[in-house]
């Protein structure tokens, strides 16, 4: 299997944005994802936190991060219904992304 992020660095960025906006994105990768911002500007542009060169970069709308904590939400309680265990926020930001951005 192939490394997800090879030759796809902005979808790190974007698989991250989707955990912290479900809640799920630790601390760790927070504060490494903030101590990169510089760097983050100079690659991809935009400006403001992480979280904003996402933003920019992807032209989301306002409310965004709100919208896909909404879907998780609603998604695991069908998840859990059926699955009888909790849903993978990894998984999840995985196929958000590869389903609504899959280029």
């Amino acid at each position: 299997m192939t490394d997800r992020y090879t030759d796809k660095p902005f979808l790190k960025l974007l698989d991250a944005y989707v955990l912290d906006a479900i809640g799920a994105l630790d601390d760790k990768s927070d504060a490494q994802l903030t101590a990169a911002e510089p760097a983050l500007r100079e690659a991809f542009g935009g400006d403001g936190d992480w979280r904003g060169i996402v933003v920019q970069r992807m032209q989301f709308p306002e409310g965004i991060a709100g919208a896909i904590r909404e879907v998780w939400e609603k998604g695991a309680v069908r998840f859990r219904e059926e699955q009888g265990h909790e849903p993978d926020p990894a998984e999840f930001a995985r196929i958000f992304n590869d389903t609504n951005f899959p280029h």
